[in-house]
């Protein structure tokens, strides 16, 4: 059993004699993985304002199980993910769920991952109360490491089955320059996107990312 975890602390701070904006991004992961199993939890919060107007105040947690126990590279897995967001207008979202995923490229320093699945989806948002479907999640993740960058990305699109036009778009990718083994200078690209409420965001964060196996 290897506990890792990984925590980041990310921002940006423009201001002018007339305007000013700062947001920050705040991210913490843990996982234990064993030979048959895996299970992680992940949770970010993204906060900002914009000449002292609130445009982010974005939470999500995810716990998220693994299970190995068919062929190589191949394995189910199970989620549930809390959401509330400022920029999204969700003042409330539950998905849960499971699926399959397949590993096209599982290696120490290089990991390309398909995965797909369903969820169910219980949300308060904005413009609809109690609002509930049942999506299809799809999912591209990858990482690829060396002894001076690291490149993480996790894509998703989730696609309600009864109501084409509704659909959701999560993506996230980091670029981290090794300061130390366990200490990396960061780069951070999120773009989110909610059909349903009619709005996304797109956010670029720099800072440091402490990454550490016990």
């Amino acid at each position: 059993m290897l506990p890792h975890l990984n925590i980041a602390s990310t921002g940006s701070i423009n201001k002018t004699d007339d305007s000013k904006a700062y947001l920050l991004n705040n991210a913490l992961s843990f996982a234990i993985k064993q030979k048959d199993f895996s299970l992680s939890s992940t949770n970010s919060w993204i906060y900002g304002k914009q000449n002292n107007l609130l445009t982010n105040n974005d939470y999500s947690s995810s716990l998220v199980f693994n299970l190995y126990k068919t062929f190589p590279h191949f394995y189910y897995w199970g989620l549930v993910n809390y959401n509330t967001s400022y920029s999204l207008k969700i003042n409330n979202q539950i998905l849960a769920g499971g699926g399959i995923a397949y590993s096209f490229i599982d290696k120490k320093n290089a990991y390309v991952n398909l995965s797909d699945g369903v969820l169910y989806d219980q949300s308060d948002l904005v413009v609809i109360n109690n609002y509930h479907t049942y999506r299809n999640s799809f999912r591209l993740q990858f990482h690829f490491a060396s002894d001076l960058f690291t490149l993480d990305g996790s894509n998703f699109l989730q696609n309600s089955f009864s109501r084409g036009n509704d659909y959701i778009i999560r993506t996230t990718t980091t670029l981290g320059i090794k300061l130390r083994k366990w200490i990396s200078l960061t780069t951070t690209l999120n773009y989110n996107k909610m059909s349903i409420t009619q709005s996304d965001n797109l956010i670029f964060t720099y800072g440091l990312t402490l990454d550490k196996y016990f």
